[in-house]
């Protein structure tokens, strides 16, 4: 066994499982612990996910990010589906991210980090344990990792078997991705590789477009004066994400890496930690605290700025630059009275951190026909004030974290076709939370870029 590190000075040692010893929140109740306990037993002796080395690379990149340096975009499905697990719909995820961060390196004229909430985002916080239907409770869906969607009995019940299937899933799906990205499929040089075939139909196409074929004579004119092709520019680096929701699913993959002397995460290069489950004195911080990965932190109006302060201290005591990405969540008509003092607490603190626009969860909505949607003025509403708070405040906005898919789905209103509440029915496909189609996503990043550029000029 190896030697536990002290991550808190003058309390007590952390371990893996040390969070058994707190309140655990939104984990499922398996009715039979023993196959939980096999299962759990079988996925800490498989393979680790990615390397302690790629997680040490992204934190660096992330303390680049904090400084200005570079641009953080997080984007992929609310919960992924193993049903998903299919080479077009995570080539058609790439795709989409790679152009929005094409988009953004124009805009900011900087690196952009790109991180998928992909290859591990299978379980999903619930504000009910049942739901209810005609009279018969059932417990909610949790996502793939835990049970499985249709309302039976026999679907609904937490199986510990689902943990090594969403393994298998997560693997499946990095691999490709690993591939497509060292084959280069990301060649800057080409991106009309990566192009989506109905982007030419996209009422903002021109204005895409043109940013690309900046781009592209930028980094001819630059390789014909230095007379050689910028290899490096042939592939790019994708990361992965998710909620660390499910704690012994987690606990299985943390290893002890000798060659540095810590304790990582191996399931994902960056987890983060869900606004219903930062109880400072919960479960998942305490988890948390010992990893050295680089972590996100969700957070909302529900958080007071001196609990924003103690989750910091506990969580980066040693103020590691990298380690902290905080992503806050409040909606458009409640951003403005909840982060400006949050960001003064941090500052006043001296903690460093960086912060990251989630402008989905808040926005958030119930249509008259029953679809959950989201509204897209609503959505570029919060990205818009989120820059105008920062700046104001003398901080700085690092990065946009969405919900997504490459798809022509139809399940938030607005955009530049002007989707209405009648459209929904059209493509609507989620099983959780509405997500932006290839139009909305591309949108929003033409915003963000034209911030971006506003900023440096």
């Amino acid at each position: 066994m190896p030697k536990l590190n002290k991550v808190h000075k003058g309390e007590e040692n952390w371990s893996p499982a040390s969070w058994k010893t707190k309140l655990a929140a939104q984990q499922p109740q398996y009715s039979d612990r023993k196959r939980l306990t096999r299962t759990v037993e079988k996925l800490a002796n498989l393979p680790p996910l990615v390397t302690s080395w790629e997680i040490e690379s992204l934190k660096t990149q992330l303390a680049e990010a904090a400084q200005g340096k570079q641009f953080l975009l997080q984007g992929g499905d609310c919960s992924e589906s193993f049903e998903d697990c299919k080479s077009p719909i995570i080539a058609i995820k790439l795709k989409i991210l790679l152009q929005m961060s094409l988009v953004l390196i124009h805009g900011a004229q900087k690196q952009v980090i790109r991180m998928g909430r992909f290859a591990g985002q299978f379980a999903k916080p619930r504000s009910k344990d049942h739901e209810t239907r005609n009279d018969v409770s059932l417990p909610s869906y949790r996502g793939d990792l835990i049970n499985s969607l249709p309302f039976t009995e026999e679907d609904r019940e937490p199986n510990p078997e689902l943990l090594l299937r969403g393994y298998e899933k997560a693997a499946l799906t990095l691999n490709f991705v690993r591939s497509l990205s060292d084959g280069g499929f990301a060649d800057l040089h080409h991106p009309e590789y990566w192009e989506l075939g109905f982007v030419k139909e996209f009422p903002k196409a021109a204005q895409y477009q043109e940013r690309v074929r900046t781009l592209s004579e930028s980094l001819s004119f630059f390789e014909t004066l230095a007379g050689k092709v910028v290899g490096k520019i042939r592939r790019m680096d994708f990361y992965t994400s998710h909620e660390g929701l499910h704690l012994q699913y987690e606990q299985a993959q943390t290893r002890f890496i000798e060659r540095v002397g810590k304790w990582f995460n191996l399931t994902t290069h960056f987890p983060w930690i869900g606004n219903r489950t930062r109880q400072i004195d919960g479960a998942h911080v305490e988890y948390f605290r010992g990893l050295s990965n680089p972590i996100g932190i969700k957070i909302g109006s529900s958080l007071e700025p001196d609990e924003l302060v103690a989750l910091l201290e506990a969580l980066n005591p040693q103020n590691e630059p990298g380690r902290i990405t905080l992503i806050h969540r409040f909606g458009d008509t409640e951003i403005e009275k909840y982060l400006p003092s949050l960001i003064r607490s941090v500052q006043q603190a001296g903690q460093i951190v960086l912060w990251a626009c989630d402008p989905m969860h808040g926005n958030t909505e119930l249509a008259a026909s029953g679809y959950k949607t989201r509204n897209f003025k609503r959505i570029l509403s919060e990205v818009d004030q989120s820059f105008d708070i920062h700046e104001g405040l003398g901080s700085r906005l690092g990065g946009l974290h969405v919900e997504l898919t490459g798809e022509n789905v139809t399940e938030c209103v607005g955009g530049a076709r002007g989707l209405t509440e009648d459209d929904l029915g059209i493509d609507y496909r989620t099983q959780v939370d509405p997500r932006l189609n290839y139009e909305q996503a591309l949108e929003i990043a033409l915003l963000v870029a034209g911030r971006l550029e506003k900023s440096r000029g």
